[in-house]
């Protein structure tokens, strides 16, 4: 597969200036690693998206900033508005391909449980990364788990049972849960969480009002943001 290429420029926009830039469609970002200066850049906001969605936090790809040559980066952690999912800003990691680095691996969950949908239990992850450390170009996209194994209440996968490549040192604790299957509530217990929910005070016992509550009407009330 072809290298990705993230090409950016530099930056002198900073601080509250940041706002117009995101308006104008670009993305500020930083990169640092291996002693260097931090360096402001600027990437196309459809561009780093792309870039992102298909390199995610764990694949090296190549920046160009100006007429510069290819500098080997992991995209280190990105800031997203929590409404859009739009990346907000980027920090972009150096790498040297000869030089071991820690990063976390997404888990890839494959396979059916029977558990799940004969017995219709519950499917539980626990994980959904774990941290590896290995040399840049040995790094895998993903960890796949298969869940076909979890075919009753009783078993579970765990770190030590996941499937890792060679030349990858896996450094989450071995006994750590992955996954498993809870079974279906019972009608008692359905029926006890329904009591917790609807629970009330004693009878003649009134509720107190909270703080800046007190005396306040239905009228005097803001209504809710949607």
């Amino acid at each position: 597969m072809d290298k990705i290429i993230l090409t950016a420029t530099k930056r002198e926009e900073s601080g509250k200036k940041n706002r117009a830039l995101r308006e104008a469609g670009q993305v500020p970002a930083i990169v640092y690693g291996h002693g260097e200066k931090p360096r402001s850049i600027k990437v196309d906001a459809r561009l780093m998206d792309k870039t992102f969605a298909k390199a995610g936090g764990n694949k090296i790809i190549g920046l160009k900033v100006d007429e510069g040559k290819d500098e080997n980066v992991l995209i280190h952690e990105i800031q997203q508005d929590g409404r859009t999912g739009a990346i907000l800003h980027a920090d972009l990691y150096l790498v040297k391909m000869d030089e071991k680095i820690r990063t976390e691996i997404p888990l890839h969950f494959i396979g059916e449980s029977t558990a799940v949908y004969q017995l219709e239990g519950t499917l539980v992850k626990n994980l959904e990364e774990v941290e590896v450390e290995a040399l840049p170009g040995d790094l895998p996209e993903s960890i796949e788990v298969d869940i076909s194994i979890l075919d009753d209440f009783e078993k579970s996968i765990h770190v030590s049972d996941l499937k890792i490549p060679a030349n990858v040192e896996l450094l989450a604790e071995a006994e750590d849960l992955v996954a498993r299957v809870e079974p279906p509530r019972s009608e008692e217990e359905l029926a006890e969480l329904d009591a917790e929910v609807e629970e009330t005070l004693p009878e003649g016992v009134a509720e107190e009002p909270t703080e800046g509550q007190e005396g306040e009407s239905d009228t005097d009330k803001e209504p809710k943001s949607e």
